[in-house]
């Protein structure tokens, strides 16, 4: 059969494009989530948000009802970020005025805990009152092209398991399992509104979002990140990190976009951090008269790092340009705090509401900005303090005095049980439950105290107990055993010259360990992090430690 002219064109043109899909597909697969997000779900122009109000008058005055609850939930936020206690980013010279001012009238938790040493696992566990482990929250969602990105980019000896694929649920599905009770769910049932704003990265399907869980109301994103502007925006200054693999992965699917109670995705109408904060603004405006549960979860400063132009410009002081954008973003982030507490003063809640302000776990490495751990080693995604001891400030005027500092050992898993016992609400006797009330820890004297803390990702392990912490990794094969008290900072490495701790300290990580549950779904990635030094500075050297961390 002949092809003429026009059909040899046709079918010269079928295969260029064919061979220019193939390319484009091998350079840019990793395009592929957003790409289909956005098919499925396209981003709808601005929409105005009405909070639903509650009673015109207080059928019960503000002081003698239950408590309001009020948790903010900084994203990545490093130790050393806040200007409390003579910290701050840039050498301190970016102040955190309305973040200190929760830790000078309350309590500072000085060894606060994350539930994790990443993001969504620490939400579950603030979630539950429990670690996320005992559940099989062990890894963080992400789609595969997420674990892909990190494997073909990150050039540094990450492994990817691909035969593990199959065993892994959509991202969507990626969630606490139903019979666990959330933190809303409880209070819900005691009387209180229960409000969320923000990032929630604990499920997106109609029976694992926040609005199915116990929350009355829920304006935000369900993945793990979001824009914080459109990257073309005038009024935004971007910071693209070039050697971080996963700033490649959020830039290329992020979208700018919220969901109100589960409808369509919509653009906020300004940069996230004044949107969240602004709308949380006019949730407690609407809930004044009666008790409410507000989880404020943030995503700065997590990245992709992006900053309001205003801000970033006020900052000229700052001359590294990556540094001066996360700072910004710092600025918006205590400028919201600052809103949320204004208006729950000017509303007469500020005496019976009790404020809460932490961060999911330590500065990321990726970011590439040494000291914001300070002064400790390590970073998200290890269990080194850098990655897992955080900021941990609490306020109850009517309960709790100003300016104290407890050094008793605090963690996530304690704002459930906080909650419950200040809601008047019984813990549940048919589980575990890993928290204690943070009020009656408060007034707590003496040191870190004997409770132990424990944390699993895959074959990295560690377990915190007294004044002792134990590090076991198999990748590297390695334990760590540090002294606390004497040692904070984990520079001595006691493993070789105290057996019998070791052993000790083993026996108990082996118990709490044969408690937990197996992961839901198994990790596909595991990657080096040096401990002492950020992704982008130099290689790993022979004498460099690191951790390889699983998701």
């Amino acid at each position: 059969m002949k092809i003429g002219k026009r059909g040899v064109g046709i079918l010269a043109a079928l295969v260029v494009v064919g061979v220019l899909g193939v390319v484009l597909f091998q350079r840019y697969w990793y395009y592929i989530p957003g790409i289909i997000q956005e098919l499925r779900d396209p981003v709808q122009p601005n929409r105005e948000v009405t909070w639903d109000e509650g009673p015109a008058e207080a059928a019960v005055p503000a002081d003698a009802r239950q408590p309001n609850i009020v948790v903010i939930l900084a994203d990545d936020l490093g130790f050393n970020d806040l200007s409390f206690g003579g910290g701050g980013v840039a050498g301190g010279s970016v102040p955190t005025p309305n973040i200190d001012s929760i830790a000078r009238s309350g309590v500072v938790f000085a060894n606060g805990y994350a539930g994790n040493a990443t993001c969504a696992p620490s939400r579950a566990a603030i979630m539950t009152g429990r670690y996320a482990t005992r559940f099989g929250f062990e890894f963080t969602p992400a789609p595969p092209q997420f674990a892909k990105t990190i494997a073909t980019f990150a050039g540094n000896g990450a492994v990817y398991f691909e035969e593990r694929e199959e065993g892994v649920p959509h991202v969507d599905e990626m969630s606490v399992p139903e019979n666990e009770i959330y933190i809303s769910k409880m209070l819900q049932d005691q009387g209180y509104r229960t409000l969320m704003l923000g990032k929630w990265h604990l499920g997106g399907t109609d029976t694992t979002r926040p609005e199915t869980r116990g929350f009355d109301e829920a304006l935000g994103f369900m993945p793990g990140a979001s824009l914080f502007l459109p990257k073309n925006d005038p009024n935004v200054v971007n910071s693209v990190q070039e050697f971080d693999p996963i700033d490649k992965f959020l830039w290329a699917n992020l979208p700018f976009a919220v969901q109100f109670n589960g409808g369509d995705r919509f653009e906020p109408s300004e940069y996230m951090t004044d949107y969240l904060s602004n709308e949380a603004v006019k949730a407690i405006r609407a809930n004044r008269n009666r008790p409410f549960f507000m989880y404020l979860s943030y995503n700065a400063v997590h990245t992709p790092l992006q900053a309001l132009k205003s801000d970033y410009d006020a900052l000229s002081h700052i001359e590294d340009h990556t540094l001066r954008t996360y700072a910004a973003m710092v600025v918006a982030l205590d400028r919201g705090v600052g809103k949320v507490l204004d208006e729950l003063k000017a509303q007469g809640l500020e005496d019976n509401t009790i404020v809460i302000f932490t961060s999911d776990n330590g500065g990321a490495n990726y970011v590439g900005l040494p000291g914001i751990n300070d002064p400790y080693r390590g970073w998200k995604a290890t269990f080194f303090e850098g990655g897992i001891h955080v900021p941990f400030f609490m306020k109850w005027p009517a309960k709790l005095p100003a300016g104290k500092i407890v050094e008793h050992r605090a963690a996530h898993v304690d704002i459930f049980a906080t909650a419950a016992e200040a809601a008047g609400a019984a813990l549940p006797q048919d589980r575990v439950y890993d928290g204690m009330d943070l009020v009656g820890l408060a007034g707590s004297t003496g040191g870190l105290g004997d409770r132990a803390l424990f944390f699993r990702d895959g074959d990295y392990k560690t377990l915190l107990k007294g004044d002792w912490k134990l590090q076991v990794s198999e990748r590297p094969k390695k334990n760590w055993l540090f002294n606390l008290a004497e040692d904070p900072t984990e520079r001595k490495n006691l493993a070789e010259e105290n057996p019998e701790r070791l052993s000790e300290m083993m026996e108990t990580l082996r118990e709490i360990d044969g408690e937990q549950a197996k992961p839901l779904w198994p990790s596909l990635v595991e990657a080096p992090i040096m401990i002492d030094r950020p992704l982008g500075a130099a290689p790993r050297g022979p004498e460099d430690e690191f951790v390889y961390w699983a998701n």
